[in-house]
């Protein structure tokens, strides 16, 4: 377009709405009423006794009695012109006709006519008397349908609401409840999302790119008898950017990209998913070559026969049916392609999974420490403000484990903390807290606690710190505070290692160090609180997955009962027998209670160091890393160069639950 040209300007005009006609049925039905009974030019009201006056004075010409219950009076036209008689001046502006000067209720229509006859013969009168019957026919018909008419429109409407369009959308449309609900984008939508907003994944973007790239240049590939690949399944935890690439090929692409939700399919019709599934993949052809994306797949794709309530997932499953049957219908020349996200692929059907549906499986895997520092480069960039000193590789050295949703949130937490404070920049401390923020919760400094309670919470938590501190494979502590903060009446902040494989060893070290804190109760007042709720939750599930799921128990073995595929969530019974069963409760117990002793051993050594740490965290309620090198020294177990760390919140004092 060039610079001469004038814009077109879009299509603004409102789209028609159906309520319109509702109206215009209203309307009419009051015109009518209105109108049709002379509304603009009504004759006066009178009574019996004033009639019988005018007609002993000859004032009235005739009189009609209309349904034998109401009189019309016509005037002469000598009494027209008198005083008493003349309309306002209002009536002058619509013409009279026919219009009776007069009118009253008959009340017995016997009487009447008795006594009109009477004034007539004595008074010797010509005046007439004749007989009607009027209806108003339109407002009778309108009055016999108002009932159909309502309940009509009350089933439209509750329909359309059923549908989930009440506002009139194409989807929402009662006789349009089995199209598909997709949202195309194409060349003429403003897609602003490109693999370069894509930060990290470099795996799965260059899997992704491929498939944007067959469907940009099929002969290329098609050209040595390759085929197409007809689907893609997008795997991955919560929050890593699935979905976020399925956005990122809509904008590169330059083809139609049909976008909905597993959920769309569902609806309390029977047949409707299976029919909006037909409809998809009928457009999806049309417009080919073409990209479907289907978010949370798991919502129709979970397996088939696995639950035990027969018809629960009838209609769940003829939607899968449907799906199955499009995607293995595709032709090698349709050129369309199946892109699906899901976080429970463990739960999908073994038939929607197969090579020939969805081909390819990419996984989406939390970041590592230089795909976390890309993410904050990305998500620092709508910050307004940022001191130039921050580093992103610190940041992204504070949150491994961090998802890219996350590391989002870690950014607007820190900009809204900053502007809390009065801060024209967000700075390095932002950060910290916002990450202490999202992992631990706010704190609650006026959270009402009892010196006696102060100091329990305050020895659990250095038991913590000392246990971790002498420990090889205990991840350092960097912070304790005994601050409330979310539920946790207590915290600490540790720096562990990203382990890619983990050792017995290590985990027993981590359990221990996890007890510590129940164990300093006992050494230091021999006697346990509830505090440790939090703690036991966490190292019952650590010896829980030792035992039955990596085989690192010498008594039951090398077995594990750990089901990938995620079918025994059906189960209700066990994989093993009861006295397998006793076996595996003896040995987690055994597992636990020899890590509680040994912190137990460790803090009774070192009982005065844990009373000086305990000591300085009443004081100051909030000590580092610095604090503990001071008491115990250089940690025995330092390592030359440190590895991927991340601040991760441990809640081990708990309010008591019921």
């Amino acid at each position: 377009m060039t610079k001469n040209q004038p814009k077109k300007s879009p299509n603004n005009k409102p789209k028609f709405s159906s309520y319109w006609i509702y109206i215009g049925i209203i309307l009419i039905f009051l015109g009518i009423q209105f109108f049709g009974g002379s509304s603009f030019n009504e004759p006066k009201k009178t009574n019996l006794a004033q009639f019988e006056e005018f007609l002993k004075n000859g004032d009235i010409q005739k009189v009609v009695v209309v349904n034998k219950q109401t009189a019309n009076v016509y005037l002469t036209k000598e009494a027209e012109a008198l005083e008493k008689h003349k309309k306002p001046k209002e009536s002058d502006f619509f013409p009279t006709g026919d219009t009776p000067d007069y009118t009253f209720e008959l009340g017995d229509l016997q009487n009447f006519e008795n006594n009109f006859d009477k004034i007539i013969a004595e008074n010797n009168l010509k005046t007439i008397r004749t007989y009607d019957t009027q209806s108003n026919i339109w407002g009778s018909i309108l009055i016999q349908a108002l009932p159909i008419i309502i309940i009509v429109a009350l089933w439209i409407f509750i329909m359309r609401r059923m549908s989930g369009g009440g506002a009139g959308g194409p989807g929402g449309q009662i006789f349009n409840i089995g199209k598909s609900k997709a949202k195309l984008f194409d060349q003429n939508t403003d897609i602003k999302v490109s693999f370069k907003d894509v930060a990290g994944l470099e795996g799965a973007k260059e899997e992704v790119q491929e498939i944007v790239d067959f469907l940009k240049n099929p002969k290329k590939y098609t050209s040595l008898g390759g085929k197409i690949p007809k689907g893609a399944l997008l795997v991955g935890p919560p929050g890593t950017g699935k979905t976020l690439l399925a956005k990122a090929v809509a904008g590169e692409a330059k083809v139609p990209f049909f976008s909905l939700s597993g959920s769309d399919f569902v609806e309390m019709f029977v047949g409707v998913g299976a029919s909006r599934v037909r409809d998809l993949f009928k457009q999806a052809k049309e417009k080919s070559p073409s990209i479907i994306f289907i978010d949370e797949i798991d919502a129709i794709g979970r397996a088939r026969g696995k639950s035990n309530f027969s018809g629960s997932n009838d209609e769940r499953e003829n939607t899968l049916n449907q799906l199955l049957t499009e995607m293995d219908g595709f032709g090698t020349n349709t050129n369309v392609i199946v892109l699906a996200a899901t976080n429970r692929a463990d739960v999908l059907d073994k038939a929607l999974m197969r090579a020939g549906r969805f081909d390819r499986q990419i996984y989406v895997d939390l970041p590592d420490l230089r795909e976390r520092q890309e993410i904050f480069e990305v998500h620092l960039k709508p910050l307004k403000k940022v001191n130039e000193e921050l580093d992103t590789e610190f940041l992204a050295k504070q949150t491994p484990g961090f998802s890219g949703a996350d590391i989002a949130n870690v950014c607007n937490e820190a900009a809204l903390i900053a502007a809390r404070k009065g801060k024209e920049a967000v700075g390095k401390q932002d950060f910290l807290d916002a990450v202490d923020r999202i992992v631990g919760g706010l704190e609650k400094k006026n959270k009402i606690i009892t010196p006696k309670e102060k100091k329990t919470i305050a020895y659990h938590e250095a038991g913590h710190a000392t246990v971790s501190w002498m420990l090889e494979h205990a991840a350092p502590l960097v912070k304790v505070t005994i601050v409330p903060r979310g539920q946790s009446l207590g915290a600490a902040w540790y720096l562990p290692e990203e382990r890619l494989i983990v050792t017995p060893e290590q985990m027993l070290d981590e359990m221990c160090a996890t007890m510590g804190g129940r164990a300093a109760e006992k050494v230091m007042f021999n006697q346990i609180s509830t505090g440790a709720l939090s703690d036991l939750e966490k190292v019952t599930k650590q010896a829980k997955a030792m035992v039955t799921i990596y085989g690192l128990n010498e008594k039951i073995g090398n077995l594990t009962y750990y089901d990938s595929s995620g079918q025994s969530e059906y189960n209700f019974t066990k994989p093993y027998s009861e006295k397998t069963s006793e076996l595996i409760d003896k040995e987690i117990s055994n597992i636990i209670e020899s890590q509680y002793i040994r912190a137990i051993e460790l803090l009774t050594e070192h009982k005065d160091k844990l009373t000086a740490l305990a000591d300085i965290l009443l004081e100051k309620e909030v000590i580092f890393k610095d604090d503990l090198q001071r008491i115990f020294g250089d940690r025995p177990f330092a390592k030359e160069e440190e590895t991927v760390k991340k601040e991760q919140f441990r809640e081990d004092i708990t309010e008591p639950k019921d």
